[in-house]
């Protein structure tokens, strides 16, 4: 049975939740909201639904922080419906995001999606030039290597299976998210960048934008 971890304050919330989850997952919540980091890597999760607005430290900063040490799937829920807030959420290594009030079985459907997603990949590595990609969203060259977030294993997983071809903004969508209406063409972008960011980190800078188009891998 997948885990579910929940770093939510509002405890109607948090008990909706585990109600609605609990028959097709392991649901747990945080209890000490000063080590929401450490509960995070002792429960194991296989996905993270965390709130923005926490006491003490906000979702932004766990999600920073769990993201130092893990690749876990991570659902933003929050009732800052700014957009703003998704694209910071993104940012800072969510990979998706909901806004309150929301519908239980919507919520579901994305976690089942997401879960489905990360799974998905080849158990194979994938080789471009001096670099390597692993199934699971590591990246090693000679002067190191960076593990990524599930979201963006997707995307430079998509590049590596066609280096050389330019692949659509809508392509890269569609073949992502499986037409699932969870991120747009501007995420993509936010995405993008963020791993660029991360991959120059061991010299990797292969990742070209061809404007108005796609991007390649070259």
């Amino acid at each position: 049975m997948k885990k579910i971890f929940i770093v939510e304050d509002d405890e109607s919330i948090v008990n909706s939740l585990k109600t609605a989850l609990s028959q097709e997952f392991s649901v747990a919540s945080v209890q000490n909201f000063r080590s929401v980091s450490q509960e995070i890597s002792e429960f194991e999760p296989d996905l993270v639904l965390m709130d923005i607005t926490l006491p003490y430290f906000n979702g932004f900063y766990w999600t920073t922080e769990v993201r130092k040490t893990s690749k876990v799937p991570i659902i933003f829920i929050s009732s800052a419906t700014d957009e703003m807030n998704a694209i910071m959420a993104m940012n800072m290594g969510a990979d998706d995001f909901i806004s309150k009030p929301f519908s239980l079985e919507i919520l579901k459907a994305k976690i089942n999606a997401l879960l489905r997603r990360t799974s998905d990949f080849s158990n194979s590595s994938l080789q471009f030039g001096d670099f390597s990609l692993s199934f699971d969203g590591q990246v090693t060259g000679s002067n190191g290597n960076v593990h990524l977030t599930a979201t963006e294993n997707r995307i430079i997983r998509a590049l590596f299976e066609q280096a050389g071809t330019v692949l659509t903004k809508e392509a890269l969508l569609a073949k992502l998210w499986e037409g699932d209406d969870f991120f747009d063409a501007n995420a993509l972008q936010v995405n993008i960048a963020r791993l660029r960011k991360k991959l120059a980190e061991i010299g990797f800078e292969h990742i070209h934008t061809v404007r108005g188009v796609g991007y390649v891998l070259k």
